[in-house]
């Protein structure tokens, strides 16, 4: 038996399917923008026929005008489907076909057992926040790689394999603000356009030091402290919060894990070998491409290798293991994989049409200036740490409406890079970029419009059809509460100290 629901999770059980609520959000947008259409604001930029900084005049789109929606059925399929955020769907696609060869090899059933039997249960969370923490530096690899590993682990072990999708969501996320690793993609997508967004308006591209700033590193020493603070953090909500209430919760075993013991044999962790050849093929491979052919663009591609690996090491162990007999076997495997992402094809193309309909209008950029407007009237330019706490809480907030990190600080850059520094000079770009990456991860994790939320979702349901987007958000929020509150405090503390943020 279920515990009895409380009255807020009664309500987020009667949120409407994300499908259905991208759809009311579209039909909502579209019509505001009818009553709208017109409205000016300016916002600072760089003027397109000049090149110089200026204040660059907008406005909101009346979006039933013949050519705005000659634009939304012109583009509803490639442009702001398929092709949305460099072909997300495809990647997807791509990276489902390794692991569905891996899956249906029987290797992730091994690899979970053996983890599961050697892992201490109260110290697993911990390990699953910092590998997915770490795993940005794959890109957006973590969202669909590790978050059904860590389900799975769970459910090896006879545990709700919600706690797994938890963790695993928070590390993923938290990790697009810390890294150990420098120059990530996730830093270069940040810190490249600010050093534009600062020279174009006068930003000395100087640290609040003194010293060249480095757009890849220069906030390197702080996101690097971020790891361990999201790590610590993470494993403990999962641990005191999360994990008592989902373990009262019931979960079903998926049909292509039903009926197993969960004990591994000898013969299986003697043939696991084989993974290791096929992963050595894999290495090889991806060793001659990125030194050859690949060089420099190795990075551009790490999905595709990422797949080539779960390929080969799932090829080599199913082939070993009798799993596989023949190329269409291999077939099935990934097709089987493939299918269970026939609900993510109907929900992005809603979500992502949602998302190009709210940057094309305006209307984005118009919440964006709305919240400078509100900023600037609390008068509060003279205190950099109020300044800093309402950027921070300005980022957490438009994260509940754009998700993007990057489309967020193409909007957000131009704007507060050079205001923070002109109205208080203790405020340089290294500064804002760290409160921003201090903001975006904290709650992209309990918004229904984060790129991934649907993904999520589907893989939440493989183990409890009846979950929904907003038990997805519930679960979620003791994650984005505490790391806003802890996150904040030592982003504060770095300043008020004066320790270099990066070099």
């Amino acid at each position: 038996m279920e515990e009895k629901k409380t009255w807020l999770e009664r309500i987020a059980a009667k949120v409407p399917d994300p499908v259905v609520l991208f759809i009311l959000m579209y039909a909502v947008l579209f019509v505001a923008t009818i009553f709208a259409g017109g409205t000016t604001f300016a916002l600072p930029g760089i003027d397109p026929s000049t090149g110089a900084a200026a204040q660059v005049k907008r406005s909101i789109l009346d979006m039933s005008e013949a050519a705005n929606v000659q634009w939304i059925f012109d583009n509803a399929i490639i442009g702001n489907w398929l092709a949305y955020a460099h072909g997300l769907i495809g990647i997807l696609v791509v990276a489902m076909l390794g692991i569905g060869t891996a899956e249906g090899s029987g290797l992730f059933s091994v690899l979970l057992k053996l983890a599961g039997r050697h892992v201490n249960e109260k110290l697993l969370p911990y390990v699953i926040v910092f590998a997915g923490v770490l795993s940005n530096v794959a890109a957006d690899a973590g969202y669909v790689v590790l978050i059904p590993l860590a389900a799975a682990l769970y459910c090896a072990m006879g545990r709700n394999p919600l706690i797994g999708v938890a963790a695993s969501f928070t590390g993923v996320s938290a990790g697009f603000g810390a890294n150990i690793i420098p120059a990530t993609t996730t830093d270069l997508l940040v810190g490249l356009p600010t050093k534009d967004f600062a020279l174009a308006q006068g930003v000395p591209w100087m640290s609040r030091l003194g010293a060249p700033l480095n757009e890849a590193t220069m906030d390197y020493f702080y996101t690097c402290s971020l790891v361990f603070v999201f790590t610590l953090l993470g494993g403990w909500i999962t641990n005191r919060f999360v994990a008592p209430k989902l373990e009262k919760l019931s979960w079903s075993v998926p049909e292509e894990m039903a009926g197993e013991k969960f004990a591994v044999s000898r013969e299986e962790v003697r043939d696991l070998k084989w993974a290791a050849l096929g992963l050595l093929v894999a290495a090889c491979v991806m060793l001659s491409l990125g030194l050859g052919p690949l060089r420099g663009h190795f990075a551009k591609n790490v999905i595709l290798f990422v797949s080539l690996a779960f390929f080969m090491a799932g090829l080599f162990y199913g082939v070993k293991r009798g799993r596989y007999h023949s190329a269409q076997d291999v077939v099935a495997a990934m097709s089987k994989q493939v299918k269970e992402l026939s609900y993510m094809f109907v929900l992005t193309f809603f979500c992502f049409n949602f998302l190009a309909l709210l940057t094309y209008s305006g209307v984005g950029a118009y919440i964006t200036y709305a919240g400078v407007q509100a900023i600037l009237a609390l008068n509060i330019e003279s205190s950099p740490v109020l300044l800093l706490v309402a950027f921070i809480l300005m980022g957490s907030f438009v994260n509940l409406f754009v998700a993007s990190l990057s489309a967020k600080w193409l909007m957000l850059g131009p704007i507060f890079i050079p205001m923070l520094y002109h109205v208080n000079p203790s405020l340089t770009p290294e500064v804002v970029c760290a409160a921003y990456r201090t903001a975006d991860p904290c709650t992209n994790i309990v918004t229904p419009v984060m790129t991934y939320a649907g993904v999520i979702l589907l893989f939440c349901r493989r183990y409890r059809p009846q979950f929904t987007i907003g038990d997805l958000a519930l679960m979620m929020t003791p994650y984005a509460g505490v790391f806003l509150v802890v996150a904040t405090t030592v982003m504060l503390l770095w300043f008020k100290l004066g320790i270099p943020f990066g070099f």
